[in-house]
């Protein structure tokens, strides 16, 4: 064996972190053709430079050869590390049958500035005060620039730039934009939390004279008072003041000395050409107030002033662990239209979440007007509607100032020559870009979709024979990705929020196709600054406040807890969270004494009516379980006790509310009611099958179309393929017709809407929450699944769904451990199945053919098969454990079930 892929704090070779001691883990490659292979022992070595750890010298840590077969999450200990360390580590492991590895390759990781203390820096701002009157706020406010002039003398061994800003900030380094984050730090409650981050400037300073520049937006910082719905000034809610900045420059020398170079009032600002800018509304640009040469060292700004100390109180400063916000794909615009004359119209092929850029030759002074939208009016004109902020849409809606339409605009004034223009501190979700002032259109390559979304890498792919599955499966992931952009967001135009019912209803569909572990660490994070006074966990995170949404919404926290242990091993952020969760349901528990839950959302935008009671009261159940377990894994057996007998408690109350268990019809009998009864394992074993009768019962009534919501969607595909009946799963997926995501692609959605109607005034085209589709896909007609019980993807379920009307399946998973691999395909009346599983992990496989006898891998017999263990046959399908390694297997002797 082979170990690959190392990480720490599961990034490769990260730059500035701040966990005293950092996690430490990787994937383990077996020579080809092996199986059944296990890591036995691991020795870590980490020094203090390359040249000491290639004479495997571990001057900081050296774990020795410890007897384990974990291979994630080991947690450093060796000496006290200090801020700014750069730390060499390798690590070999054994075998199962007590063989050594060779050495890995090397990889490092760098401590980021871990006390307050090292913070030697000032939070500056621009001087001025924000307005006292909601309408000034909307007046011109130039974003700010920032100077400082820095000697270099010497030789410069390497150079580190700690920096932030609030709401966003850009830096350069003698003109040159340092790294590529995009609208940084990631959004977090700022009062509690403010997350910096650690480039490598060294390639960026020269001898002698250099300049540092920065740029600051306004973000969610110093938002407009837009009363979005009419009501909600986030400003009342969120921590703001004028956009800052802190920047801390180390500089070490070769000849071992270091020099520090920070934010103080010795630095000038002074106006820069971006006029106006808002998450919301968008941008004003002036290029003619553009000030040639300002970053650069040997600039004249004596005309400039000095900067203001900014004294608003905000949190701690936190390095950013998630993946930044960057451009992660561009393509030029695919049509252009004029339906009105000087109004052109370009299509960019699909809707998304980014920036347009724009590549320009106006006369001076030229001013072009760029709106935003997904739709189009009938007559091929901008149909905005569906993406205008917070359902601002009349005159006096949106407080005073504010337009009277609420839609995505920027706005670019020509110096003239040749330009190009990319918004920098705002965002937009659309398809159509509208523009204006164009004295003839642009050329198709003139326009550029820049894709923006949090970094986060690709581990799953699912395709198969239906087209139609392969088309939900693109617009599930483009939807996603338009959706994460620092938080998880329910739509990346209107609202923007990180709402926890999206996340309960799809985190697991974003873990199959992306790798979330820092992401949604982050996000539980949010949740527990977020939390109200006395504990209770808001509806979205960071907190907007917004507050009506109750347990399904909240209870993202210990969801996501949940998930990152059994998907990542992330056992710290459970020890970390778990206070904050117990709190949150504790209160819950306080508060309903006859243990039911009595409002709150349910199954939001389902096409029947969905009673909180009857749908809330078995997430309050779920939540009960969840902190058990949780409870359990970190040995508080009292509380683990506690929650178990609550959950029973309510599942007592609301079996004798709500289950008939003549018909198993739940509450209302709705599909969604049936499916949360289930999917929970509210009911008891007994009681199962009359309910899933009934949900059968209802399905067929309505022409097997589902008639559920956010939640419920989801619950009922899993329940249903878990239950046997995954041929009618697929068949509700794949109707074509009203509703369902066929009904979506035959009106032409590139991305998910937020209702199973077609909406061209209210609702967004842009919603991540029908997306549990996907992970349905993966799950069940791939066929991969973490086991109930898994620690780290540790264990592995794979139970392949061979439906009628498939012929093939292609599904692969990153896993924490390594690729899980589950194809299948039907060809005269035999299936294919070719399975890889990574070291040191182990399967449960169930393969849907009704006899052992007619499964062989390369002509053998399952029980002659290496790797292959404990076969039984379990009712029309055959089981096994399976060990590393790749496997085809093959079923025969007619068409398999």
């Amino acid at each position: 064996m082979t170990a690959r892929n190392l990480k720490c704090e599961y990034r490769q070779d990260p730059i500035g972190i701040d966990a005293g001691m950092p996690r430490l883990g990787w994937t383990l490659q077996a020579l080809t053709g092996a199986r059944d292979q296990k890591q036995s022992a691991y020795r870590i070595l980490v020094a203090s430079s390359a040249a000491l750890l290639a004479k495997n010298s571990g001057d900081l840590w050296d774990s020795k050869k410890t007897s384990s077969s974990e291979q994630n999450n080991i947690a450093y200990a060796g000496k006290v590390l200090r801020s700014g360390q750069i730390c060499f580590w390798k690590v070999r492991c054994w075998d199962g049958k007590d063989i050594p590895s060779n050495w890995s390759t090397t990889a490092r990781w760098e401590m980021g500035l871990l006390r307050p203390s090292d913070w030697k820096a000032t939070w500056l701002n621009d001087g001025k005060a924000n307005p006292t009157a909601d309408q000034d706020f909307y007046k011109e406010d130039p974003a700010p620039l920032f100077r400082k002039e820095v000697h270099v003398a010497k030789q410069v061994k390497h150079a580190r730039l700690y920096i932030t800003g609030l709401g966003y900030y850009e830096a350069t380094v003698n003109g040159k934009r340092v790294g590529d984050h995009v609208l940084d730090p990631g959004w977090t409650k700022f009062d509690k939390r403010v997350l910096y981050s650690t480039y490598d400037v060294t390639h960026l300073l020269a001898k002698g004279a250099n300049c540092m520049g920065v740029t600051l937006g306004n973000g969610w910082y110093n938002p407009l008072p837009l009363r979005m719905w009419g009501h909600l000034d986030l400003r009342e809610h969120l921590a703001v003041g004028r956009p800052r900045f802190i920047s801390q420059l180390h500089i070490e020398y070769a000849d071992g000395s270091v020099e520090t170079v920070v934010s103080d009032p010795s630095w000038k600002v002074s106006d820069g050409p971006m006029r106006r800018n808002s998450i919301y509304l968008g941008e004003v640009y002036d290029a003619r107030h553009e000030v040639t040469g300002w970053d650069k060292p040997g600039f004249d700004d004596s005309a400039w002033h000095k900067p203001g100390v900014a004294a608003e109180k905000i949190g701690n400063l936190a390095a950013q662990a998630q993946p930044p916000i960057r451009v992660t794909d561009h393509w030029d615009a695919v049509k252009v239209t004029e339906p009105k004359p000087g109004l052109y119209i370009y299509d960019m092929g699909v809707n998304f979440a980014g920036l347009a850029r724009l590549q320009l030759n106006l006369p001076r002074g030229t001013k072009i007007v760029v709106r935003y939208g997904e739709l189009l009016h009938a007559d091929g004109t901008l149909n905005p509607m569906t993406s205008v902020a917070g359902q601002i849409k009349s005159r006096g809606t949106g407080g005073p100032g504010a337009p009277d339409i609420a839609w995505q605009t920027d706005t670019f004034i020509a110096k003239g020559g040749d330009e190009t223009y990319t918004p920098r501190f705002t965002f937009h979700g659309f398809r159509y870009a509208e523009i204006t002032g164009l004295p003839e259109a642009l050329p198709l390559r003139a326009v550029t979709a820049l894709r923006l979304n949090s970094d986060v890498e690709s581990v799953g792919t699912f395709e198969c024979s239906n087209p139609m599955l392969n088309q939900i499966e693109a617009m599930c992931r483009r939807t996603f990705l338009s959706n994460i952009f620092s938080v998880q967001s329910d739509c990346p135009h209107r609202e923007r929020m990180g709402y926890g019912g999206d996340i309960s209803a799809t985190c697991e569909a974003y873990i199959g196709n992306f790798d979330m572990s820092t992401f949604y660490a982050k996000l539980v994070h949010d949740w527990d600054d977020s939390a109200l006074p006395d504990g209770m966990f808001t509806d979205t995170a960071p907190s907007t406040g917004i507050q009506y949404c109750g347990v399904c919404w909240a209870m993202a926290h210990p969801t996501l807890i949940t998930e990152l242990d059994r998907f990542y091993g992330n056992k710290r952020i459970a020890e970390e969270q778990y206070e904050a969760a117990k709190r949150w349901l504790l209160l819950v528990e306080n508060g309903n004494p006859d243990d039911l839950i009595h409002d709150g959302l349910s199954d939001h935008e389902s096409l029947v009516p969905t009673p909180a009671p009857e749908m809330v009261t078995p997430m309050y159940f779920r939540s009960a379980k969840l902190l058990s377990g949780m409870a359990h894994r970190l040995s508080r057996t009292e509380d683990e006790a506690h929650f178990n007998r609550l959950a029973e408690r309510v599942r007592h109350a609301y079996l004798a509310k709500f289950f008939d268990p003549a018909t198993g019809k739940v509450g209302s009998g709705t599909q969604a009611s049936q499916s949360f009864a289930l999917y929970t394992s509210i009911l008891p074993s007994e009681r199962r099958a009359n309910a899933l009768g009934y949900l059968l019962q209802n399905i067929a009534a309505h022409k097997e179309h589902l008639t559920t919501g956010i939640l419920g969607t989801r619950y009922m595909l899993e329940v249903l393929s878990s239950e046997g009946h995954a041929e009618l799963a697929y068949r509700i997926a794949t109707q074509p017709d009203f509703p369902g995501w066929g009904w979506m692609l035959q009106n032409g959605a590139t991305t998910l809407w937020e209702h199973w109607e077609l909406s061209d005034n209210t609702f967004s085209h842009n919603h991540p929450m029908f997306g549990s589709v996907s992970q349905w896909m993966m799950n069940w007609l791939g066929g991969i699944q973490p086991d109930p019980g898994a620690l780290g993807f540790d264990k592995v379920v794979v139970r392949p769904q061979t439906v009628a009307g498939l012929d093939w399946v292609k599904s692969s998973y990153q896993s924490i451990r390594g690729k899980i691999v589950s194809n299948w395909s039907r060809k005269g009346g035999k299936l294919t199945f070719e399975i890889e599983i990574p070291v040191n992990t182990v399967a449960r496989v169930t393969l849907p053919v009704a006899q052992i006898a007619q499964v062989s891998e390369k002509s053998k017999p399952l029980s002659q098969v290496a790797g292959v263990k404990r076969v039984v046959k379990v009712g029309n399908s055959v089981e096994f454990s399976l060990g590393s390694g790749h496997y085809t297997f093959v079923a025969t002797g007619g068409e398999p079930r």
